[in-house]
Formats: C-alpha cells, sequence, structure tokens
C-alpha cells in the first residue's frame, strides 16, 4: 500500500525526529513500566513505529461500522446460557481455568443475577489479509483482499489510552516533517472518552452518588498509563467519581457483602467493576481469589466484564459461532449475518470427533497455514509454524486438544516503517511490518435490554513481519495509528 510519507528518510533528518518523537512521547504519556528493569517510579517510553501505517479507508469504515453488531452480538451470546454450557462442554473437562471460571456462572446463574446489568468494553481486532478463499473478494489493484477478525477482547480490552496517543504522536511526526497536510488522513480518535462515559453511564445507572468505581489490577503494573489515564479522564468528565485500584489478594482480604449485596471494600461501596486482571491463571494465586471473583459476581457492584461476557470472549465459543448458520442463533437480520459472517476466518474445534480429527490432520499437514489458540487473553500463549504440528502430534490421542481451537492463519500486507523501541540500536533501520486493527465498542444492558450500544475508537498495533504474538505490553508489536487511503 501506499506509504504516509516516502521512505527512507535522510539519515540527519531520521535522527533528529526519532529524538523528538521520544522524548513527545515520554512527555505525554506514551509510556509504559520497564519489564526488563523495573521501576516503579520510572517509566520509559512504549515502542512505537514512526510514521502511521497505510490503511485502507473503506475497510477501517466499514470495521467501525460492524462494531455495534459485533456488541449486540456478544451481549447476545453472553446471555445464552445453554449455547455456552454447550460450547465449552468438553473444553471445561480439561482446562482448569476455563472449568473454574464456568463454575463460577453455573452458581451466579442459578441462584439468580444479584445485578442483571452488565457492562461491556469490547475490542474487536482485524487484519487485512492477502489470501482469497473466494475469487469474487479479490481485487487486483488492491495489495490485499478482505479483513477479517482475529478475535473479540471482552476482558481487559487495553489501548483506549495508547490508541489515542499514538494518533496524536503522529500528528506531531507529520506536523514536524512538514507535511501537515496529511494529518487530515489520521481518523479522530476518541476511544479513551468513549470507554470512560461508558463506566460513568454505568456508574449512573447503579445510582448511588456516594459509590465509586474499582479497577481490578495485576500485582505489578507494566502498561500504567493505559490504565491511569482511564482513572484521570473519568476524573475529568466527572469529578465527583473517585477511582480504587486493588488487586485479587486485597479483594479477598477486604471485600465484602452489605446488606444488600452491594460490594463493599475499605468502607466504599462499589458500583462498578472494571477488570484490566482476572484473565489468566497466574492471576489466582488460590483459593481466595477464585473466592473474591465469586463474591464480587455474587454482588450488586455492575461488572465489566460480567462472568458470562468474561465466558463469551473465549477462543472455543469464538470457533462455535464460526460455524455454519450459529449466528442466525442470534441475529436475525440475513444481510447483518453475511456481514458478520464474511469477517470470520476459518476457526476448527479439536474435539473428539470427524471435524475434530480432520483439522488435527490438517494442522499436521500444513501447519504453517495455520494458528492454535488456548482459551487464554494477554498474548504469547498462541502455538505458530512447525511448532502447530509437533503440538499436535504430541496431543492428537490426547483429551487436552479439545481446549485449543486451531485458527487459519491470517497473511497480511506488508509494508516499510521504522520501528521506535528504548534501549534499541536499530531504530534507523527500515523494517518490514504488519498491523493489527482494534476498533472499541460499549454496550450496556441485561438480557432482555440494551440500554447503550455503540462504537468509540481504535487503536493500531504493529510488529515486524517475522514475529508471531504482537503485544505491546509483552515487549513483541508497537504503537500506531492508521493513516487512510483511497
Amino acid at each position: 500500500m501506499d506509504l504516509c510519507i516516502p521512505l527512507p528518510l535522510p539519515n540527519e533528518e531520521l535522527e533528529d525526529i526519532i529524538d523528538k518523537a521520544k522524548d513527545w512521547a515520554l512527555m505525554h504519556g506514551v509510556c509504559m513500566r520497564s519489564k526488563v528493569k523495573f521501576n516503579r517510579d520510572a517509566l520509559q517510553f512504549a515502542p512505537f513505529v514512526l510514521i502511521p501505517s497505510s490503511f485502507p479507508r473503506k475497510e477501517f469504515e466499514n470495521a467501525c461500522s460492524i462494531q455495534i453488531i459485533l456488541n449486540r452480538l456478544m451481549h447476545q451470546v453472553a446471555h445464552d446460557y445453554d449455547f455456552l454450557k454447550e460450547t465449552l462442554q468438553e473444553t471445561i473437562e480439561v482446562d482448569t481455568f476455563t472449568r473454574k471460571l464456568f463454575d463460577i456462572y453455573e452458581t451466579v446463574y442459578k441462584e439468580g443475577f444479584t445485578q442483571k446489568i452488565s457492562l461491556g468494553l469490547l475490542r474487536s481486532d482485524l487484519m487485512l489479509d492477502t489470501s482469497c478463499p473466494k475469487p469474487k473478494t479479490c481485487n487486483n489493484h488492491q495489495p490485499y483482499c478482505c479483513w477479517k477478525q482475529v478475535e473479540i477482547n471482552t476482558i481487559a480490552s487495553g489501548f483506549g489510552w495508547l490508541g489515542p496517543a499514538a494518533t496524536n504522536l503522529h500528528k506531531f511526526i507529520l506536523q514536524e516533517l512538514g507535511v501537515p497536510e496529511k494529518i487530515k488522513n489520521l481518523p479522530d480518535n476518541n476511544a479513551l472518552q468513549g470507554i470512560c462515559t461508558g463506566m460513568i453511564e454505568a456508574w449512573k445507572i447503579y445510582n448511588d452518588q456516594k459509590a465509586v468505581i474499582l479497577f481490578v489490577i495485576e500485582d505489578v503494573t507494566y502498561n500504567i498509563c493505559d490504565q491511569r489515564f482511564h482513572e484521570f479522564e473519568i476524573r475529568r468528565l466527572n469529578p465527583d467519581i473517585k477511582v480504587i485500584r486493588r488487586n485479587l489478594t486485597q479483594l479477598a482480604a477486604g471485600a465484602k457483602l452489605g446488606q444488600n449485596k452491594e460490594l463493599l471494600m475499605d468502607g466504599y461501596t462499589i458500583a462498578v467493576v472494571y477488570y484490566r486482571s482476572g484473565y489468566e491463571p497466574g492471576q489466582y494465586y488460590s483459593k481466595n481469589e477464585w473466592d473474591a471473583r465469586l463474591l464480587i459476581e455474587r454482588s450488586l457492584a455492575i461488572k465489566c466484564p460480567s462472568i458470562q461476557y468474561h465466558l463469551a470472549g473465549a477462543k472455543k465459543v469464538q470457533q462455535a459461532l464460526a460455524k455454519p448458520e450459529a449466528v442466525t442463533r442470534f441475529l436475525r437480520d440475513e444481510k447483518t449475518i453475511e456481514r458478520v459472517k464474511e469477517i470470520f476466518t476459518g476457526l476448527y474445534s479439536l474435539n473428539f470427533d470427524e471435524h475434530g480429527d480432520a483439522a488435527v490432520e490438517m494442522g499436521i499437514a500444513n501447519p504453517k497455514k495455520f494458528v492454535l489458540k488456548p482459551q487464554r487473553e494477554g498474548g504469547c500463549n498462541n502455538i505458530y509454524g512447525m511448532n502447530v504440528r509437533s503440538f499436535l502430534e504430541s496431543t492428537k490421542n490426547k483429551q487436552e486438544r479439545v481446549a485449543w481451537i486451531l485458527m487459519d492463519r491470517i497473511d497480511p500486507p506488508l509494508q516499510i516503517n521504522y520501528q521506535i523501541r528504548p534501549g534499541s540500536d536499530t531504530d534507523t533501520e527500515l523494517k518490514e511490518l504488519v498491523s493489527e486493527l482494534g476498533i472499541f465498542g460499549v454496550i450496556i444492558g441485561d438480557e432482555k435490554t440494551v440500554l447503550i450500544n455503540r462504537q468509540v475508537g481504535h487503536m493500531l498495533r504493529t510488529k515486524i513481519a517475522t514475529a508471531d504474538e504482537g503485544g505491546v505490553a509483552s515487549g513483541l508489536g508497537a504503537c500506531d495509528s492508521p493513516y487512510l487511503i483511497d
């Protein structure tokens, strides 16, 4: 695709703009704590690409417009007990983490939900694809044929701050490079405000002016700016709302239910619980943390995500929705159904049946064409390349294989750019990169009624083309923003 500006840049200009961009990032909160040498009192700039990556305008607009459909789809999936139970039945037999989540869900489902309203802060991740399964989708004049959904995140959907911050960083860089007329092709990005407005609206629904919003956090937070700026933005939008931060261990020790099942912690009544932790097994050290999660789910607080929303984001659910006619269970309009089905890539169950056996053989025969995904969030959990074959051969006759899904590997178009990383000595080297776009959505409602449903912004992550994973917090990707081209 056409680049935002011609590259390479002259060496003197390149070194000057890199220095300026690093300082701008540091002074405007495009930052993280170092995982290499952690210091609670120090920040370093988050990795970023120097020039915004080109992205087709029509595909960007399509991704934004379909988000409200995906919001409603996931909302309905989350409120379909039979579908979740049927879909996850075999997985929970071999995946302890998913089983424990489902046990909590089943407990509160049978007891009756104290709080029927859920807050969904979702992020649908997608990539452009250069391989065309259907000839009619091909366009010989474009370096891609379509886009496909990588996954949809229902818990701890990050980059609500870093997405807009990257856009502002690139506006500064384009201004400094003397091409301010190109800034108009960077789409407005109000993800932070949109996400925080969703939390404030949930807080208002709870209807207790003295209640607070609880962020459930990790023991050590590296991606601190992406969390704190949410807290600061909530205060800016509504100075009456206080945010408190606690980890699961602290909640296990101090949280309790009040007389009307309100969630209480350290003298505060909690209106909204926003999880930035709790999405992987290592964040639950003992039964105490699991008990805390159950306590929260039994409470009157509005959860983001509620336990059913958490489960709806499982890879196994994504795979089940990609089956022929599965979406028709939740959506009625034929055009809407077709739009959603078109974005699904190939997703295959590894259950012990003829379809699962066929998927195993398919993955063994052509491992580089697929990705293996477990029921995990947070990055660095997937299996790629020849390791797909090794894993499938070793688990071919073992029950544990059903905890995974097999997914077609998306082949995105390449772009060249400079990737700027803390402590790197390769900042001035052009690299081949690929990008993944995330679209944010906010949805609030109960089983019968959707009160709010909107698309609220975006983020772009870019990684070296040869890298498998691409998470910025995990050190593999870089902050980016889309430069829209026609």
